[in-house]
């Protein structure tokens, strides 16, 4: 049982319903800080919305409560229900327990702990949580399941008139902060900020460019736009998971549509440079969605040459699991363009490490593996950091194909930064018939197991690394012994293992140091 808005709402619509949401009830009216330090770099004034500081450190809070408040006694008296594996969840705890009524909360499974807990100590005795699936889609058939059953309120976490309105409230905030901000950089998952806000300040200020800003791997919006209608990403990719979302909603949608400029999308790389500017600047940690924004500011002004703008981003969440850190401040510099790693095959002789190094000249070496492989070339996989970004990498690489070394550039293979340079070092003497996989692997109890179970009983494993960097999924890259006969029969059991994967035997990075044929 649950109640729709049918009615497509007008601009205007939207702009009463933003103006009398009672959204400071529980809600702040978050900071616009100045970033000095990023300002003086890019030539451009940059401010940043600081939706940090809510009561559950993200803008959600905004919505989940508007969209309560618009119950009647005898809706909240039903109860409501929402499916979410982070800030929404949060949202919606802290909400429930402010308006003393009853909501069931369905997280995946797989939801770390810290997340869990959070929502439980925001909601007390208001908040049953239920722990269903492995991803947010089970989870989120689960709710409506429990919504038909009971009766609850189903509080969707972007489509809807409501919390658009409430994200909307960030939107009246920041003109009435800086009247002369003329650039909006807004992150995108399911849609709802970005609509909200847009709507609100293009009715107020048409003028101001806005842009809509995508994780590389979760460009929903950017599929959307170019079929004309919401579409299903066949997959999403897992760090940036606040933004991790399939299919952006039909309503922000069709909003974003009218009110958004353009888009952009950013990398991996370019979210843990931002986190790590906007650590710089607020001495703040952002989670990678909550960094989008100054990902964007920075990616945008260099490709466009733009300087002198007044540009605002939005910090929009900082539920960060602590373990991230160690993965964000092993790529940072990459993504600010302040590191290049690569693969050099030099000869494997006495002297060649010295006059490699003598080439490198005073830079510094951030990172050198190597280990014996071939007697005739020795491949090492380096690492060096850059005082005047990219040309500097330009001129180095001119040099070493002046000297006549055989390279290739890593900074932007995601297999040899996730996986190979922590490898570097063995090679088989001969196995033909090795194939590499990447697999996304989900954190649950026995998901190991059932790896092995479907793979390691019938396939000779030849290579395996894990990798996890704080999300609900790890990462694995992983080998095996497969005739070519035997090939269809394989791929028969990755069917049954039902987990995502790429193939990677061609990835030179693995060619280069793991593969017996490189």
């Amino acid at each position: 049982m649950q109640d729709h808005h049918p009615k497509e709402l007008t601009a205007f619509e939207y702009l009463r319903k933003i103006l009398s949401s009672p959204v400071y009830d529980v809600a702040v009216n978050s900071d616009l800080n100045y970033l000095q330090r990023l300002s003086a770099e890019l030539g451009n004034q940059i401010w940043l919305k600081r939706e940090d500081q809510q009561p559950v450190k993200s803008f959600k809070l905004r919505g989940a409560y508007n969209r309560i408040c618009q119950l009647t006694e005898a809706q909240l008296a039903r109860g409501v229900v929402a499916a979410s594996a982070g800030n929404h969840a949060q949202g919606v705890a802290y909400s429930a327990k402010y308006k003393n009524i009853r909501a069931t909360i369905v997280m995946p499974s797989t939801t770390p702990e810290i997340k869990v807990e959070a929502v439980r100590n925001f909601g007390g005795d208001n908040v049953e949580i239920v722990l269903y699936g492995d991803n947010f889609n089970t989870a989120n058939a689960k709710a409506y399941a429990l919504a038909e059953e009971h009766g609850y309120i189903m509080l969707p976490p972007f489509d809807d008139p409501d919390v658009i309105a409430g994200q909307g409230t960030i939107g009246k905030e920041i003109l009435e902060q800086n009247p002369h901000i003329d650039t909006l950089f807004i992150a995108v998952g399911g849609g709802g900020l970005a609509a909200g806000i847009s709507t609100y300040v293009k009715t107020i200020r048409p003028d101001i460019r806005i842009i809509a800003v995508e994780a590389e791997d979760s460009a929903c919006y950017t599929a959307a736009r170019g079929k004309g209608a919401p579409v299903d990403l066949p997959s999403v990719g897992i760090f940036a998971d606040g933004v991790a979302v399939r299919r952006v909603g039909t309503e922000p949608f069709r909003l974003c549509q009218q009110f958004v400029d353009e888009t952009i999308t950013v990398s991996t790389d370019e979210i843990c440079g931002a986190i790590k500017d906007i650590f710089d600047d607020t001495r703040t940690i952002a989670e990678p969605a909550g960094a989008l924004s100054v990902a964007a500011i920075r990616k945008y002004t260099r490709e466009k040459g733009i300087s002198g703008r007044n540009i605002a981003g939005i910090l929009c969440g900082a539920n960060i699991n602590f373990h991230t850190l160690r993965y964000v401040s092993e790529r940072c510099e990459l993504g600010e363009q302040k590191e290049a790693v690569f693969a050099v095959k030099i000869p494997e002789e006495k002297g060649a490490f010295m006059r490699f190094c003598r080439l490198m000249g005073d830079r510094a070496i951030t990172e050198f593996n190597y280990r014996f492989a071939l007697e005739n070339d020795a491949h090492i996989f380096v690492g060096t950091r850059l005082r005047y970004g990219l040309p500097e990498f330009q001129q180095l690489t001119e040099k070493l194909e002046d000297e006549g070394y055989e390279w290739f550039d890593l900074s932007n293979d995601e297999t040899a930064k996730l996986h190979v340079r922590y490898m570097v070092g063995g090679r088989p003497a001969s196995l033909p018939n090795e194939r590499i996989f990447s697999f996304e692997f989900p954190e649950s109890p026995g998901a190991l197991l059932r790896f092995l179970e479907t793979l390691g009983e019938h396939w000779n494993i030849t290579l395996f690394h894990y990798r996890n960097h704080g999300a609900a999924e790890g990462l694995v890259l992983a080998g095996f012994d497969i005739p070519e006969p035997e090939f269809e029969r394989f791929k028969e059991d990755l069917n049954e293992l039902n987990y995502e994967y790429t193939e990677q035997t061609q990835n030179p990075a693995y060619r280069f140091f793991l593969s017996g044929c490189g």
